[in-house]
């Protein structure tokens, strides 16, 4: 992947975060209950989990999700959860008290 943007989707009514890269349809289904969110299902080829795409895909979900305040994550998916861990720093505010992964 060249470009390093990403142009996130919310697309609430499918309740998945959703980008487009090489006509390739990336997304992340949630659900949402009582400020938090619960990230679940992972849709993403081998070639753009392997690229760099996955990281910045992720990424942008957790950004866009800290820029909105006051929600709690839950990373229930295992790419999710990893993704998490190694970014544990940064994003820790997201999780809810309590939680550990």
């Amino acid at each position: 992947m060249e470009d390093d943007t990403i142009e996130l989707k919310d697309n609430e009514f499918l309740r998945q975060f959703e980008t487009n890269i090489e006509n390739e349809l990336i997304k992340l289904e949630y659900s949402s209950q009582e400020r938090k969110i619960f990230l679940s299902k992972l849709t993403i080829s081998e070639e753009r989990r392997n690229d760099g795409t996955l990281e910045k895909f992720l990424t942008a979900i957790f950004d866009y999700i800290l820029d909105k305040g006051r929600i709690r994550i839950v990373p229930t998916g295992k790419d999710v959860a990893k993704f998490f861990r190694a970014n544990k720093s940064k994003y820790s505010d997201l999780l809810p008290i309590g939680m550990n992964i």
